[in-house]
């Protein structure tokens, strides 16, 4: 199973869980963040690099692959992508740079080029 395929399944899998339970809060956070992806006053593609470049800089490679495969849905070329890891290492620093390298292995599995790791 490739990484793209195995970490969608466990992500539906969960929030199935997650949303199975009567627990208000919860199923409204989960509305709130789904609704803020929305188009708006900006538009899907740059929330979703918006929502890219602070998963970068805040470190978690499950929100950084989930929004990497939403900007891959959303046509989001590989060089907009990599400006956006530019961004994230500037403003986050080296500790980025580990979150870059997988972040770049996902996008290449999203491509269709899963690099032999």
């Amino acid at each position: 199973m490739s990484i793209v395929n195995e970490f969608n399944a466990y992500r539906e899998k969960m929030n199935d869980v997650i949303l199975s339970e009567e627990n208000k809060v919860l199923k409204r956070f989960f509305s709130l963040d789904h609704q803020a992806y929305g188009d708006g006053a900006l538009d899907r593609k740059t929330k979703e690099l918006l929502g890219l470049v602070a998963s970068m800089v805040l470190r978690c490679d499950d929100c950084i692959k989930y929004h990497l495969g939403t900007c891959h849905e959303l046509g989001v070329s590989k060089e907009e992508v990599y400006e956006v890891f530019a961004i994230a290492n500037l403003v986050g620093g080296s500790i980025c740079i580990p979150h870059t390298r997988r972040a770049a292995e996902y996008w290449e599995a999203l491509s269709g080029n899963e690099p032999p790791i």
